[in-house]
C-alpha cells in the first residue's frame, strides 16, 4: 500500500527530489530563497530555470529595487516557468513631459525619491506563469489563472482565465461563475497542509464537491 501523500516542507529550498535522490537544483521554493525588502511570496510557490541564479529576486524582477516604491506580491501555490520576468514600476519613465527620458536618476540627490510609476504587481494564489511570460507594472492577476508561454500580460487578468498572446488576452474561462465563486470561496490554499494533501485527488479532478466535503 502507497504511503499517503503528503506536501513537500514549505521551507525546503528544493522541493522536487530527482529519482537519484538528488535535489533539483533549478526549482526552488521561492520563499526559502527571496529577501528582499519589496518582494513577498506565499508558501509553496516555486519558479524553475535551466541556469539557477545566485539571486532568484533579481533574476525575476529585475527592476525591483530595495529603495523602490512598489512591490512585488505573489501569493501561494503559485508555478512560475523558466524565462518569467515581473517589469516593476519602478521601470517605467515619466510621459507626461516633452521627453521621457530620466534626468532625476543621474542626480545621487533625486535618484532614490524619483520614481513615476509607483503601482504594485499583485498575483494571486494557484497561479501558472508559463514559459518567457512577461508580467508589466501595476498587473493583477487573479487567483487560479493560467499565463500562457511568451504571454505580454497588463491590467487586470479575472481569476481562473487563461491568457495567451501579446498583449494578453482571455482565451477562455477555466470554469463557470458558479465554480469560481465556490472556489474562491473554498479558499483551499489557506488550509492546513495535511488538509490540502487529503484533497489532492479532489483537486486534480475538479471535484469541487469533493473538495467542499473536505473543508474542515
Amino acid at each position: 500500500m502507497p504511503a499517503p501523500f503528503a506536501l513537500p516542507d514549505a521551507q525546503q529550498t528544493h522541493p522536487i527530489t530527482l529519482p537519484d535522490g538528488t535535489p533539483h537544483a533549478g526549482t526552488v521554493h521561492l520563499k526559502a530563497v527571496v529577501d528582499h525588502p519589496r518582494l513577498f511570496v506565499g508558501e509553496y510557490t516555486y519558479a524553475s530555470d535551466f541556469d539557477p541564479p545566485q539571486d532568484w529576486a533579481a533574476r525575476l524582477a529585475p527592476y525591483l529595487f530595495p529603495f523602490s516604491q512598489d512591490c512585488l506580491r505573489i501569493g501561494k501555490f503559485c508555478q512560475i516557468a523558466h524565462g518569467v520576468r515581473f517589469i516593476g514600476a519602478s521601470a517605467n519613465h515619466a510621459m507626461d513631459g516633452l521627453t521621457t527620458y530620466p534626468f532625476a536618476v543621474f542626480a545621487p540627490e533625486t535618484m532614490a525619491g524619483y520614481q513615476p510609476d509607483t503601482r504594485d504587481t499583485v498575483v494571486g494564489h494557484d497561479v501558472w506563469l508559463g514559459y518567457g511570460a512577461m508580467v508589466l507594472p501595476g498587473v493583477r492577476i487573479g487567483n487560479g489563472v493560467i499565463v500562457g508561454a511568451g504571454a505580454v500580460v497588463r491590467g487586470t487578468i479575472p481569476d481562473y482565465a487563461v491568457v495567451t498572446g501579446n498583449p494578453a488576452r482571455v482565451v477562455r474561462m477555466r470554469f463557470s461563475e458558479d465554480q469560481i465563486a465556490r472556489l474562491k470561496a473554498l479558499a483551499w490554499w489557506d488550509w492546513p497542509p495535511e488538509a490540502i494533501a487529503k484533497a489532492r485527488q479532489a483537486l486534480e479532478t475538479a471535484d469541487i464537491d469533493a473538495l467542499a466535503a473536505l473543508r474542515l
